[in-house]
């Protein structure tokens, strides 16, 4: 499928379900990072997700406190949030984004931990404790 040349990135991605290769979740589009090209409109170059993407989209208080709970529960130091690249979407369906990339090539280590440390030890939840 051939992506449209212009599109309107609020109605199309923000917000919108990322799901991987085989279907699965991977997160929420949180914001875009744009590039500005001599005379030409901004190009899309990456979905960014998570906390530290929505964080600014929300702004005042609310953001702030949002940024600083995903830097707290991030392993590493950076301050950039998980970016998936443009050029690895392929389709735009209703509501959600999907991408030629594998869930656990990108998957955000929040939710990784969430699910090794919270969900798998619950009795019947699929997962060995």
């Amino acid at each position: 499928m051939t992506l449209p040349q212009e599109l309107d990135a609020s109605r199309s991605l923000l917000d919108h379900l990322v799901m991987d290769l085989e279907g699965k979740p991977l997160g929420r589009v949180d914001d875009i990072e744009l590039e500005a090209v001599d005379g030409k409109p901004p190009a899309i170059t990456a979905l960014l997700l998570g906390p530290l993407a929505l964080g600014p989209r929300l702004g005042g208080r609310l953001g702030t406190w949002w940024v600083a709970v995903g830097r707290r529960l991030r392993q590493d130091a950076s301050a950039e949030p998980p970016r998936v690249p443009f050029v690895a979407v392929t389709e735009l369906r209703p509501g959600e984004v999907r991408i030629g990339l594998l869930r656990s090539e990108h998957e955000p280590r929040l939710m990784t931990w969430t699910r090794d440390k919270v969900i798998k030890p619950i009795p019947g939840s699929g997962g060995a404790a």
